[in-house]
């Protein structure tokens, strides 16, 4: 009875390990895996309006998103507070033990946002927030909690040259994210002073633009005298926001964004059920970016923002006469996420972030770790072979 006893209770121990070994396996087999793709995401017929072709992207399964707050949806409802470092003491809250802010004075490449909503925010590394002492671009995708305390944001100036405040709000340029090789500099590279050289790099993209403008910049301004006032404009300022804003190269951008936006609306209304969730990005036959969102509607809400910037990429480059990138590559590029090197931080019960370098390729994932979710909320991609920006 004794040796059957011994036995049960072995055989019970046994079980009880090997259960709580497969509880453990799924995690720890994310904690370090990129997304596996393949069979996950489909690329469709693309969509060309000069350089720039868009391939649509669908999934075989989407998510709930809609309990995630926007940045741009925060600033406006006035829910989410950006500021300088130095101005944070007023937004600590008064609950419990406070854990002060550890930060001094205003600094380049440190801003402090609180999330006084009761919905978590999603950050996504390209957006920009404009206002204080220099306008930023945020470096890496995120989520904040509900109702946070101060977080310190990883950003990146995008103006440089001004150490003034002009405005102690801060706001978002609500009508584009940073274009592609902006991104790059922040998301992979880390490096300021590579921010600030793209910037210098897409001002002088604008100057040239307008030199030879569009039909659609001569139609909006109107006049050569016009057209000439704008451009002294873009010269005289180190805003990269400011840039983006200048009425001519918005119409530049428009040129190219307008018609893709209305096409890929229209793909997305037909392909909704089919889950549409992202894009794949080429300009003149080269990959060059991907976004793909957890829903379609998370994609829609930031689809306006995302097709400008991949349109201000191509602001004075002539379209080439070769051939386009084909699907095939296109579901390529997408589909290989194998990464010889891997970066992962993790905020428990918060999020989880993944940035794989691959062999030609540099990728970022955001996964949501908040109860009920343990879903991809944000991939995207870049091409290194041929750098980004250096046409």
């Amino acid at each position: 009875m004794r040796s059957l006893k011994t036995l049960s209770v072995l055989a019970a121990f046994v079980a009880a390990v090997l259960f709580f070994a497969r509880l453990a396996a799924p995690a720890a087999a994310q904690a370090g895996e990129a997304p596996a793709t393949a069979g996950s995401y489909r690329v469709l017929t693309p969509i060309t309006h000069g350089a720039l072709t868009i391939y649509p992207v669908v999934a075989a399964t989407t998510h709930d998103t809609h309990d995630f707050l926007t940045l741009d949806e925060g600033l406006r409802s006035g829910e989410v507070i950006v500021t300088e470092a130095g101005q944070v003491q007023p937004l600590m809250r008064r609950r419990g033990v406070q854990r002060p802010y550890q930060g001094g004075g205003a600094q380049v490449n440190q801003l402090v946002l609180v999330n006084n909503s009761k919905r978590p925010l999603l950050l996504l590394a390209g957006e920009i927030v404009t206002g204080g002492k220099q306008d930023r671009v945020i470096g890496k995708d995120r989520i904040i909690p509900a109702e946070s305390d101060p977080i310190d944001l990883g950003v990146f100036c995008v103006e440089p040259g001004r150490w003034v405040a002009q405005s102690d709000k801060f706001g978002g340029l609500n009508t584009q994210m940073a274009q592609p090789s902006v991104r790059a500099k922040a998301m992979a590279e880390k490096d300021q002073e590579k921010v600030w050289a793209e910037v210098r790099k897409s001002q002088e993209s604008a100057d040239r633009a307008m030199a030879a403008p569009s039909a659609t910049t001569v139609e909006v301004m109107g006049s050569g005298a016009a057209i000439e006032t704008q451009r002294q404009e873009v010269r005289g300022t180190s805003s990269y926001a400011r840039v983006m804003n200048n009425k001519a190269v918005r119409a530049e951008v428009d040129s190219v964004a307008a018609p893709m936006q209305k096409s890929y609306e229209s793909v997305i209304g037909r392909l909704r059920d089919q889950k549409a969730v992202g894009v794949v990005v080429a300009i003149n036959g080269e990959v060059e970016w991907v976004d793909i969102f957890a829903s379609t509607d998370l994609l829609q809400k930031y689809w306006p923002k995302l097709v400008r910037s991949y349109a201000a990429e191509t602001i004075g480059v002539r379209a080439a006469k070769n051939a386009p990138l084909s699907t095939k590559e296109a579901q390529a590029f997408l589909d290989d996420w194998g990464g010889k090197r891997q970066t992962v931080e993790t905020e428990p019960g918060l999020f989880r972030h993944v940035e794989v370098a691959g062999r030609g390729f540099r990728a970022f994932q955001l996964t949501s770790l908040l109860p009920k979710t343990g879903f991809d909320l944000h991939l995207s991609k870049m091409a290194e072979e041929h750098m980004i920006g250096d046409r």
